[in-house]
């Protein structure tokens, strides 16, 4: 479309948008060439003669349809999982099952004699200030108190 550069470019800054997005009706190219002072584009633009284009976007319709399927519990397999399994559960359900683990093996171990009340006292005790981590730790623990009486 020759003849139409310096149209292009008024009616590029009048729709505030680059040359390229600026579309003419193929239908009124005559007018629109006839068009020489601003304010006769800015009439045309009015009437709907030359308009700007639609911008081009990233679809949402991908991660639309991920959503509700996250929504709905899929695309959760070993395959999409991240990180260790406590790290995919929130730090006081993972403390909770930590301490109920090593309470419970307290618990066995007071009841078959393994340790004394005042040992269960002061290894539980341990345990809800976070120094036992886990149940092989508390096993550790007990093995290096039997070697010391020993």
């Amino acid at each position: 479309m020759t003849g139409l550069d310096y149209q292009r470019r008024v009616a590029a800054e009048l729709l505030k948008v680059g040359k390229d997005k600026v579309w003419f009706d193929p239908n009124h190219i005559d007018e629109i060439r006839n068009a020489v002072t601003r304010e006769s584009i800015r009439i045309l633009i009015h009437k709907g003669y030359i308009a700007k284009k639609q911008e081009k976007g990233v679809s949402r319709a991908r991660a639309n349809y991920i959503a509700e399927q996250k929504k709905k519990g899929r695309r959760s397999g070993p395959g999409s999982r991240m990180g260790k399994k406590t790290a995919r559960m929130p730090k006081k359900e993972a403390w909770m099952k930590r301490i109920r683990a090593v309470r419970k093996l307290l618990r066995e171990f007071r009841d078959k004699g393994v340790i004394d009340r005042s040992q269960y006292r002061r290894l539980y005790s341990q345990a809800s200030a976070g120094r036992i981590r886990s149940k092989a730790y508390l096993k550790l623990i007990i093995q290096k108190m039997k070697s010391k009486k020993e």
